[in-house]
């Protein structure tokens, strides 16, 4: 059974990170994966820079911006995650957008992910479609679980198609906004996570974009089985570094 199927069974709501890689310094990749895990998170998101990252806020597209002209790039980050199984056992998703994918060669790119020990890809610019049609052959050779998104705005019947399509995780995007942390969820919202979890779907949900304390986590979690905190940790790995992580996560474990 792939880890990320592994931690959903857990009875515990999920505490996902994504992070940048390359950001803030080429060689933080590792050490911020290292101190993540150490620090209690379940599963991390790895982000693979991308010059035109559509959904992204501007808090994550300055890292991936910072994170490129540091010389960050597919093959440097496998290089540097070849060994990081002899140290991480949670869950890791790479995440990012197809072009970079399909530069690389999709085969030769879930080869290594195997290869390293990746679980999951997070694709949101790869169509369901699109992806069964051409790619699921090949990510399911290689273990390798794809993560589809939802937002408010997807009917039931594409929700219901996707779960159908999924093996792991809903990736369930709280607004149709960028990324970016937010002071709380309105109704609007509160009401969309509740009739998702109306919904039944076979595919657990874990909800992403404006979360970014243990208020607005225990928020998004009240009706789904996790929560993806980005932009926040960003913006304090940009002001504190690498030595702000045990304090940042430990912020939002303890109220959960």
């Amino acid at each position: 059974m792939n880890r990320i199927q592994q931690k959903l069974k857990e009875d515990k709501k999920i505490l996902s990170i994504y992070f940048t890689a390359g950001y803030p310094d080429l060689e933080d990749t590792v050490p911020i994966i290292t101190a993540l895990e150490q620090a209690g998170v379940d599963m991390i998101e790895i982000g693979l820079p991308f010059s035109d990252p559509l959904a992204d806020g501007p808090t994550i597209q300055a890292s991936s911006t910072a994170a490129l002209r540091n010389g960050m790039r597919t093959d440097i980050l496998f290089k540097q995650l070849k060994d990081v199984r002899k140290e991480v056992s949670i869950p890791l998703v790479i995440m990012g957008y197809f072009n970079p994918v399909l530069q690389y060669g999709v085969e030769a790119f879930c080869k290594k992910c195997e290869e390293i020990g990746i679980d999951g890809i997070i694709l949101p610019d790869l169509p369901l479609d699109v992806y069964q049609e051409e790619y699921e052959a090949i990510f399911k050779a290689h273990g390798l679980l794809n993560i589809f998104l939802i937002t408010p705005q997807t009917s039931d019947a594409r929700i219901r198609q996707i779960d159908r399509g999924s093996n792991g995780f809903i990736y369930m995007v709280s607004s149709a906004s960028t990324t970016g942390a937010k002071t709380g969820f309105g109704e609007e919202q509160n009401d969309y996570f509740k009739r998702i979890a109306d919904m039944d779907l076979q595919n657990p949900q874990i909800v992403g974009f404006g979360i970014s304390n243990a208020a607005t986590f225990q928020q998004a979690t009240s009706n789904a089985k996790g929560a993806i905190i980005g932009s926040a940790f960003i913006k304090m790995l940009s002001e504190k570094g690498t030595k702000g992580i045990n304090s940042f996560v430990e912020s939002i474990k303890t109220k959960i």
